[in-house]
This record gives structure tokens, C-alpha cells and sequence, in this order.
């Protein structure tokens, strides 16, 4: 390795060490946790920093639908839970690798909200999950999935995507399939490197990316699992215009009222960096195609999906940046 490159992965790691876990392994990425759905059942993740992030910000619709609703939220660890109990929110004990614990879950449930954390056994998790729903009397499935997924993707996570909308298809159950671009949440995971080195890092170049406000997701699935009327529907959901990184540090830079940089580094110093801090191969290899596809220009569409399943326009990362910027000062 050059002098260069182990610079920019020095640099670097600081920024990477918070993302490993979650939003950009997946732009199906942080579960959207301050979201719990109605009727539903849903396995809490570890994505960090949004679990009740969104209950403190303006225009988040989902909590306040919940009220007056039964919601049964699935976590591992109950423990974790207690300074973060909602009215109306039954957290019980569960995990996707215990198919009994699942099925107790279900049990009474009409309605639920699938996701997993984005790890090599996700597919086979969400699949065995979409059997027991349909023993168990679970009678509709939202599943967040991807914007384009597809069984014939050279990337492993709209592969997988793809392999579960499929099963559910095949379970006769109904559905509401979420197809969410990058999310915008995704840079605070950037927050510690943009608060100490006003910098973040990854290797986008210039690509454009419809980033999506995961409160926007949220409404659209609470909306889902509430009524009928989105049943047997597939929502591609985006923000409302395609920025590079850089025009994101620039108008995180104008909320921040501080200059912010995007700092584009090589795939292989990217790789490398992660591989230093320890992340399984599989997600490093996702993550590097994932980034592979936005240079491409894959993700680039303004979708409309919001429109189509909200009649109202998606929050746009001006706004975004607006909200969050106490989280990155």
C-alpha cells in the first residue's frame, strides 16, 4: 500500500468506524425504529443514533398515527428498551434465528412491518419469517426492501431483496413493497468525522444520488399497515432531487452555518479501511457495490412514490440538513 492510500485510510477510519453497522450497508439501511407500525410485528436492529430521533423532529406523521393502536415491537434484548417506551407499544422478546419466539409474536397480529439487519443470513431470515407469518395468521406483510430490486442485480443486497419480495409473492399473503433510495439519515453516521474534522468520506465521486428522508419512509409505511388501500403495492420512494456528496456537505454546510467537506477517496482504500475495522467480508463487499452503483448513475431517478402513496411531495435534504443539523454541530 502507497503513503497516499494509507493516509486517506488513517484519515478516513474515524468517519467509516461509525457506518460500519448499519445505513450504508444498504440503502435499505437504518431501520427507521421510532416508526413502529401499527398491527404490526418488527424486530428492533443496531443501527445507532435514530431510535427516537424522529418523535423529536417536525413532520413525522407515523407517531402520531400509532396512537389508540395495538403494536406489538420485537426485540432481542428488553433491557435496551426501557428509556425508550412509546404509549400504546407492547415490546416483547424475539429473534429471527428462534422461529417459536416468532410465531408468539405473530400470534394475534394482522399486520407487519419486516426488516432485518443487512447481514449474509437476511434473506434466509426474512423468508423463514414469511412462513411463520403465514402459519401464524399475519394476513399482510410491509417489507422494506430497495430501489431496484432484482434477482439478476450484480449487487448482493438487491439480490437479496429481490429473492424475499418473492416469497412473500409466493405466500399469497398481501403486501406493500418499500423501495427506498439511499437514506438521508445515512450521514449521521457520518456526525463524529463532521463534528471533528468538519469532513466526511467515501468513495462516490460525483455521483447523483435521490437520497430519501427516513421519515418520509416511515409514513408511508405506517400508512401501509394502517388501512388497505396500498395493499398489493410496490413504492420506489426518493427524495425529491439527486444531489452529489459534495452538494450534500454544502448544504449541510449552510445549516451547520460552518464549512463542510466531501472528501472522495479510491474503492480499494475505502475496502481497506473497513477491512481494518474488523467488518465482515460480505457486508464490505455489499458496501463496495452498493458505491459501485452510484457511480454508475443507478441511483440518480426522482421517483413517485410519496406522491403516489401519500398525495404530498418527499421532504428534500435541505430540510434534512435543516432538522438534524444539532446532531452534527
Amino acid at each position: 500500500m502507497c503513503d497516499g492510500q494509507a493516509k486517506v485510510r488513517r484519515a478516513s477510519q474515524a468517519s467509516w468506524e461509525a457506518f460500519i453497522p448499519s445505513v450504508y450497508v444498504s440503502p435499505g439501511g437504518p431501520e427507521p425504529r421510532a416508526a413502529l407500525p401499527p398491527h404490526a410485528v418488527q424486530q428492533d436492529g443496531n443501527s445507532p443514533g435514530l431510535h427516537g430521533t424522529a418523535q423529536r423532529l417536525p413532520r413525522y406523521a407515523g407517531v402520531t398515527a400509532l396512537q389508540g393502536m395495538q403494536v406489538r415491537a420485537v426485540t432481542r434484548d428488553l433491557s435496551k428498551v426501557e428509556a425508550r417506551r412509546l404509549p400504546n407499544v407492547q415490546f416483547v422478546k424475539g429473534d429471527f434465528d428462534d422461529l417459536d419466539s416468532m410465531r408468539r409474536v405473530c400470534s394475534g397480529m394482522e399486520r407487519a412491518f419486516l426488516l432485518t439487519n443487512s447481514t449474509e443470513r437476511a434473506e434466509q431470515q426474512q423468508i423463514a419469517f414469511v412462513k411463520v407469518a403465514r402459519e401464524s395468521g399475519i394476513r399482510h406483510i410491509v417489507k422494506l426492501s430497495q430501489l431496484h430490486a432484482d434477482a439478476n442485480s450484480p449487487g448482493r443486497f438487491l439480490r437479496y431483496h429481490a429473492a424475499v419480495e418473492a416469497a412473500i409473492r409466493a405466500s399469497g399473503l398481501t403486501f406493500t413493497f418499500l423501495r427506498p433510495n439511499l437514506y438521508m439519515q445515512g450521514l449521521l453516521n457520518f456526525r463524529h468525522s463532521i463534528q471533528q474534522k468538519s469532513a466526511f468520506f467515501a468513495a462516490a465521486g460525483e455521483a447523483r444520488i435521490s437520497a430519501v428522508d427516513v421519515r418520509d419512509l416511515a409514513d408511508v409505511a405506517v400508512a401501509a399497515l394502517t388501512t388497505s388501500k396500498r395493499d398489493n403495492k410496490i413504492y420506489s420512494l426518493t427524495g425529491p432531487e439527486a444531489l452529489t456528496f459534495a452538494g450534500m456537505a454544502r448544504q449541510l454546510s449552510a445549516a451547520l452555518d460552518r464549512t463542510i467537506t466531501f472528501v472522495d477517496v479510491p474503492p480499494e482504500a475505502m475496502r481497506g479501511a473497513l477491512a481494518d475495522l474488523g467488518s465482515p467480508a460480505w457486508q464490505v463487499d455489499g458496501l463496495l457495490e452498493e458505491f459501485a452503483m452510484y457511480r454508475r448513475g443507478e441511483a440518480t431517478e426522482v421517483q413517485p412514490g410519496m406522491q403516489q402513496a401519500l398525495d404530498r411531495s418527499p421532504l428534500s435534504f435541505a430540510e434534512f440538513a435543516r432538522d438534524y443539523a444539532p446532531l452534527f454541530a
